[in-house]
């Protein structure tokens, strides 16, 4: 019983102290369930008994199972995260994690839109009916700001100053930044505003932003289903993923010259290292557009 309330209060912890998104918050728990079924099938069904023998057993398991190093090293942190809370607040021991080394991640480049397919998925979300006009407010915004999923989703109508163009985002570990967004997105939103998200509201009573055709709060997973639904109208030969629209933001303006600390600000990232990424980004697009167009290539 006591792992389950450790649980319990560990899971508030992450969605309304750290600010997790949603799509953390399942991950983590689907993380954790895992690893305390594994621990009863070792015969270890009281978490105080967990030693650093079976935290290794557990990431051996999860390597023999071909899971990605992004996945395990996930994994990892969801479980350490959860042992480092209980030492705190039950008087867990952490140290079975403690020793254990995240994998190595695989060098990969986050994927973003080219500005031309950019144009053709704001094409996409044209129209005068108010899902048309939301949808065109929230790519806009998403695009403008490069702010996450889970951040645009909490935004309430008093986080918005239209007059100088700026929104109060509640980034990770519960930090607020200021970010600025341009006149389409300024545009979009005054569209949205006096013209759908009022009949959407229909007898709802709140002051969030983003609303669904219900007038209920737009989660993370339904700005997922608008995006996927936006690239079935575009003719984008791409899959599509909230955070893609992030990666396009920061790509574009290191590509047209913004200096990384500003964008990594912008992007509210703790750690620099976090935004050079982008720097690789932008050296991998220059390296394939010169083989691409030189003639002696």
């Amino acid at each position: 019983m006591e792992k389950e309330k450790m649980l319990e209060s560990f899971m508030t912890y992450i969605q309304l102290e750290k600010n997790y998104s949603e799509h953390t918050v399942h991950h983590y728990a689907h993380d954790l369930a895992d690893f305390f079924l594994f621990l009863n099938a070792e015969g270890v069904p009281d978490i105080r008994e967990v030693e650093y023998m079976h935290a290794r057993n557990y990431v051996t398991k999860l390597y023999d199972a071909k899971l990605s190093r992004t996945t395990v090293s996930r994994k990892i942190s969801a479980i350490r995260s959860f042992f480092r809370y209980g030492n705190r607040e039950f008087g867990l021991d952490e140290a079975a994690f403690r020793s254990l080394y995240h994998p190595k991640k695989e060098e990969r480049l986050p994927q973003f839109f080219y500005e031309e397919e950019l144009a053709q998925l704001f094409k996409s979300v044209l129209g005068e009916d108010k899902l048309s006009i939301r949808n065109t407010a929230l790519l806009e915004l998403l695009y403008a700001t490069g702010m996450r999923v889970s951040e645009c989703v909490s935004i309430r109508l008093s986080d918005l100053d239209q007059t100088m163009q700026i929104v109060k985002v509640m980034g990770k570990g519960r930090k607020e930044r200021y970010i600025p967004y341009g006149q389409f997105a300024q545009d979009a939103l005054e569209h949205y505003l006096e013209d759908a998200r009022p009949k959407l509201m229909k007898n709802q009573k709140h002051d969030y932003l983003f609303v669904n055709s219900r007038g209920e709060t737009v989660t993370d997973r339904g700005v997922r289903h608008i995006l996927s639904e936006c690239m079935k109208k575009a003719s984008v030969n791409s899959s599509i993923y909230p955070h893609m629209i992030r990666h396009t933001f920061a790509t574009h303006l290191i590509n047209n010259g913004a200096d990384i600390r500003t964008v990594q600000e912008l992007l509210g990232h703790s750690h620099l290292s976090s935004t050079q990424v982008y720097t690789h980004v932008t050296k991998e697009h220059l390296r394939n557009t010169y083989l691409n167009s030189h003639p002696r290539a």
